[in-house]
């Protein structure tokens, strides 16, 4: 097999060296060159193209977002983004991902060179997903998202409320690489009584509260960050906590979340396969699984749960995903009663949740 090609696009020697160190040691990748900025990176691009490109986000001469989106919308190339924003930063990081980006891999401001080299494993497996990943081109966007106006714009908001219904019907969602444009094109989608979602999204601390965020702002339904004791209910989405398990409960007719700390399990946290578990035993026949681009089979062991448990169960084709992997093994397992495109995923969600 050929080895995976790799352009190294980061200002800092120390950075450039070490990913290159890292890269060499694996049998199936190469480095095919480095560059200190984006101008230096269109040049070696142009005497040859190479299979993924890691990409730093704060450089000079042109960041690493704008190269980004220009490479993406004129000529498509694997990127995982190795940046240093810490959580202030994140937005600029989900941009990164909206325009194209397969991966991020934050490392810190002091002390990179022993973190990369302790993340190896990790560098390594992203940069592989990424070298199968289908990416296509990104259309410029110059349109910012319309902020979200509460009813308190026209009216006072009254003293009491009344009690909101709950729902017998729950989404259970699950993605990694590729999820994130994947997790927004479903949650764009989805009308103001849509039914409860708990999506799980394999991110970094930090990002997922962003990500919520940012969905929040564009969505009609309500997106947070799950936190504990938050209730499932119509119109709302709530996102699993990187670096933490969330799991769907019931208490009577109302089903809740529950956000707790534990050890990775299918190499993640949160886990799909968490999620999904959860949703077999406390929803059964009133959940739907579904299970979208990423690597891995984190969430495929789950599913099947849940199918055996009486859940409908959906998975996104080969053909949408991004990376076709946790899909994949979920057929493979037996655990999938539906395999469609993204496109048709949040019609199978509104006829379900009906």
């Amino acid at each position: 097999m050929p080895k995976i090609k790799v352009l190294i696009v980061d200002d800092s020697a120390v950075v450039r060296q070490t990913l290159a160190a890292i890269i060499s040691r694996d049998p199936a990748m190469e480095v095919m060159a480095a560059a200190s900025d984006p101008f230096v990176a269109v040049d070696k691009i142009r005497d040859e193209v190479p299979d993924v490109i890691t990409l730093d986000i704060e450089m000079p001469r042109m960041d690493g977002v704008t190269f980004l989106h220009k490479l993406m919308s004129q000529h498509p190339i694997p990127v995982v983004v190795v940046s240093s924003l810490a959580e202030a930063g994140s937005e600029t990081a989900l941009h990164a991902m909206e325009y194209g980006a397969v991966d991020i891999i934050m490392k810190p401001r002091l002390g990179v060179k022993g973190f990369l080299e302790e993340s190896r494993i990790l560098i390594c497996d992203a940069i592989k997903a990424a070298a199968k990943a289908r990416v296509k081109r990104v259309a410029a966007r110059h349109d910012s998202p319309l902020p979200k106006l509460t009813a308190d714009a026209v009216i006072a908001k009254a003293r009491t409320m009344a009690m909101a219904a709950t729902t017998e019907k729950v989404i259970a969602i699950g993605a990694s690489t590729g999820g994130t444009e994947a997790v927004r094109v479903i949650l764009e989608a989805m009308p103001l009584d849509s039914p409860g979602l708990v999506i799980v999204q394999h991110m970094p601390e930090h990002f997922t509260a962003s990500f919520a965020k940012r969905l929040d702002s564009i969505c009609r339904i309500s997106v947070k960050e799950a936190e504990t004791n938050d209730t499932v209910v119509r119109g709302r989405a709530l996102i699993a906590p990187g670096n933490r398990h969330t799991l769907l409960k019931r208490s009577g007719a109302r089903y809740y979340v529950e956000v707790k700390d534990g050890p990775l399990v299918s190499r993640h946290r949160p886990s799909v396969d968490v999620l999904f578990r959860s949703a077999a035993q406390y929803a059964g026949k009133n959940a739907l699984g579904v299970i979208m681009t990423g690597m891995g089979d984190d969430g495929s062991r789950g599913l099947l749960e849940m199918r055996e448990a009486g859940a409908h169960t959906v998975a996104q084709d080969e053909e949408s995903c991004i990376v076709f992997g946790m899909p994949k093994e979920a057929i493979k397992r037996g655990a999938v009663d539906k395999v469609v495109s993204l496109d048709a995923i949040p019609a199978e969600v509104l006829r379900f949740g009906r």
